[in-house]
């Protein structure tokens, strides 16, 4: 059978295309092999999240999330190829991003270049979500936008729409030196953002609920010109991610809890409601010796009114009245904690009384304690940011002592605990208890994301 020469044409013309496929031109190094994820790092996502399949990264989109280079950049061209198989589909190219997430997010602090399907947000479309190319600030980064303008925000709109839609291939060439960021799509530079901090940092894909495949990724750096510390993102070096953000791999549990500790959207959701018979704590698989953990919380709503709580003195006494008894106080309460060394009394606490969080309940109670190790576990100021909003605390267990920061700001100094277990498991703590429909003592009506540790020598 005689083949027509124009189908020959078009399959030598295909299999051209596809040989020059993860080829770097001259110049450039190839960041994806088109074999496996070599040289990049899953941040936050569960192993599925991002594959590769036929040349392909393939993002499924599940949970929300990133994967970073190994390595930081600062000034740089950066090329890829990239297309959605969903109408309407999102996802991002993260530049100068940190090493883990912004606290309460599932994104990286860093500039995002919009990777959008031209079916998304047609409505108001170029007001505020574009086809493709936004070049805006996240989470704490900052940028002086450029050109067009968003109304809203700082956001770089692009000049012109030249996005093809699903399942349609398009090219980004991202120019990125001092700290100016200038995008081309499909051959022609259409947005640019200036001033941008940080203005060195980690390079990511965004998983953001749809489908999306990249291929041909390619990078050629540029001379550096001298990025600060203050303008270099955090590396956050040796952090590893506890949770995949869609299920409890790596986690115990409680037999029996039936569902009340769901893993979902990035998220652990616990309503305090476990049905286990025994422990109903959500503990590590692992055990660990000493560490530096990070773990974001929120306090979904304080439905409980405690009134037995207590206004803590600095030497970590309860405050009395003229008559010698403790002060109690009638407030709104929801109590959860941090669980180190698999002990219950070893919690670094999370509630609504006044000294605010990061105090060690158990320890500071314990009068065997000697005085200075109880006030040493007493919060130095309250550091909690409002009910519903998220925080961050940073964790350091080392050689008998713990160190709790949170939001910032050094809670508890390091302080040496006689006792402290020299390994287990972490938890997180389950607390309430319901009669009749009505909580009997302060439920844990929680949320966390974004657990990180980083195990220390």
């Amino acid at each position: 059978m005689k083949i027509p020469r124009s189908f020959l044409f078009l399959l030598c013309s295909t299999l051209a295309v596809r040989a020059a496929d993860n080829q770097p031109p001259e110049g450039f190094t190839a960041l994806f092999n088109g074999k496996d994820l070599s040289g990049w790092v899953p941040v936050n996502v569960a192993p599925t999240t991002f594959t590769v399949r036929d040349g392909m990264v393939v993002i499924d989109g599940n949970p929300t999330g990133y994967m970073r280079t190994a390595k930081m950049y600062e000034n740089f061209v950066f090329e890829c190829d990239w297309r959605h198989l969903t109408k309407g589909g999102n996802s991002g190219v993260f530049v100068w991003g940190d090493g883990v997430p912004a606290m309460g997010t599932g994104y990286t602090r860093g500039i995002e270049v919009q990777v959008l399907d031209n079916d998304y947000g047609a409505k108001g479309k170029n007001e505020w979500f574009t086809t493709h190319g936004d070049i805006f600030p996240i989470w704490g980064a900052t940028m002086t936008p450029t050109g067009r303008i968003a109304q809203k925000g700082s956001r770089s709109f692009p000049t012109e729409e030249r996005s093809k839609g699903s399942p349609e291939w398009n090219h980004y060439r991202l120019t990125a030196n001092a700290g100016e960021l200038r995008l081309e799509v499909n051959g022609k530079e259409v947005t640019v953002g200036k001033d941008c901090l940080p203005r060195k940092g980690f390079l990511a894909l965004e998983s953001e609920g749809a489908e999306t495949h990249f291929k041909n990724i390619y990078l050629k750096e540029l001379p550096p010109t001298g990025a600060t510390p203050e303008q270099t993102a955090n590396p956050y070096d040796g952090y590893v991610s506890l949770f995949t953000g869609r299920d409890f791999t790596g986690w115990k549990v409680p037999a029996g809890d039936n569902g009340h500790w769901k893993a979902q959207g990035g998220v652990i959701d616990y309503d305090a409601r476990s049905e286990a018979p025994g422990d109903k704590h959500l503990w590590t698989e692992r055990e660990y010796t000493d560490y530096s953990l990070i773990v974001d919380w929120r306090i979904k709503e304080t439905p409980f009114t405690n009134p037995r709580a207590r206004q803590i003195l600095p030497d970590g006494s309860d405050a009395k009245d003229a008559e010698g008894k403790e002060i109690s106080l009638n407030i709104p309460d929801t109590d959860s904690g941090i669980l180190i060394g698999g002990s219950m009394q070893h919690q670094v606490n999370i509630w609504c009384w006044p000294i605010g969080s990061g105090e060690m309940y158990g320890v500071r109670r314990d009068p065997a304690m000697p005085p200075e190790v109880r006030a040493g576990v007493t919060p130095k100021e309250k550091a909690d940011a409002p009910i519903g909003k998220w925080n961050r605390y940073e964790i350091t267990v080392k050689k008998g002592t713990v160190t709790v920061v949170l939001n910032g700001k050094t809670v508890i100094p390091t302080v040496a605990i006689p006792g402290l277990p020299a390994r287990g498991p972490i938890g997180l703590q389950h607390h309430g208890a319901m009669k009749d429909g009505q909580w009997t003592s302060s439920p844990s009506l929680m949320q966390f994301r974004n657990l990180f540790i980083k195990e220390l020598k």
